[in-house]
C-alpha cells in the first residue's frame, strides 16, 4: 500500500509576544499541514537566529515560512489596521522575492472584509522607524518597515527553497504616528486584524500543497 508524503509545514514567524497571542487567539484550524507560530523576539538578528535555528530541525526543514506582525506603513494615506502583502523584503543584506502574492490579496479581502490591503516592497530597519525616517524609506520605493520580515525570510531562504511571503498588519502611519502598541486605538484596531489573517495565511500554505500543472 503506498503512503502519500506528509503535507511540508509552515512556520509562521512574528517578533512580539502580542502578535503571537493574536495570532493564537485567531486559531480556528484549517491548515494544510502542520503549523508553528515562532516568537523570535524583536530586531533583525533576533529574527535570523530564531529562524535558522527552527529550520535546521528536521521536522520543518522544508517548511514554507510567512512574516508576520505589526509594521510602520510609509505612505500617506495609510491607516491603522491596513494590511500590507510584501512583493519583495529589502534589507542591506538583500532582496526576497515573496511568492503567492495575489493570492494572499485575494484571501486576506475575504478574511478580513473592508480592509485596505496595500502591496509592495517591505524594507526591513533595526530600530522603531519614526519622523522624518518614514519619507527617507518610502523614497526608495517601499510602502512599509518592520525589524523582521527581511531577515526571517533572507534567512529562510538562505536554509534551504522554500516558498516565503510578509504580510504585516499597519499599527501606525505617517499622519498616526503610535508612541505604545495597545495604548492607542490604532494599537487596538491592529490587534483585532492581526488575530483574523491565519485563514488567509492558511489558504496560501495549502496553494503551495496542489500538484503543478
Amino acid at each position: 500500500m503506498s503512503t502519500q508524503p506528509a503535507p511540508a509545514p509552515l512556520l509562521i514567524a512574528c517578533a512580539l509576544g502580542i502578535e503571537q497571542f493574536a495570532l493564537r487567539a485567531g486559531d480556528r484550524g484549517g491548515a494544510g499541514g502542520p503549523v508553528t507560530v515562532l516568537r523570535t523576539g524583536m530586531g533583525p538578528a533576533a529574527a535570523e537566529r530564531s529562524v535558522t535555528r527552527m529550520l535546521a530541525d528536521p521536522a520543518l526543514r522544508d517548511a514554507a515560512v510567512l512574516a508576520t506582525g505589526f509594521c510602520a506603513g510609509l505612505a500617506p494615506g495609510m491607516h491603522p489596521g491596513d494590511l500590507v502583502v510584501a512583493e519583495e523584503t529589502r534589507d542591506p543584506r538583500g532582496t526576497t522575492a515573496c511568492v503567492g502574492t495575489e493570492l494572499l490579496v485575494k484571501e486576506l479581502g475575504r478574511a478580513v472584509p473592508g480592509r485596505t490591503v496595500h502591496t509592495g516592497p517591505l524594507t526591513g530597519s533595526d530600530h522603531v522607524v519614526r519622523g522624518h525616517e518614514r519619507s527617507d524609506l518610502r523614497a526608495t520605493g517601499a510602502i512599509a518597515a518592520d525589524m523582521e520580515s527581511a531577515a526571517t525570510l533572507l534567512s529562510a531562504v538562505r536554509a534551504g527553497e522554500r516558498p516565503v511571503a510578509a504580510v504585516r498588519v499597519v499599527v501606525d502611519a505617517p499622519e498616526h504616528e503610535l508612541v505604545r502598541i495597545g495604548t492607542v486605538r490604532g494599537g487596538i484596531s491592529a490587534f483585532r486584524v492581526l488575530r483574523s489573517v491565519l485563514p488567509a495565511f492558511f489558504e496560501w500554505h495549502r496553494s503551495l500543497l496542489l500538484p503543478r500543472r
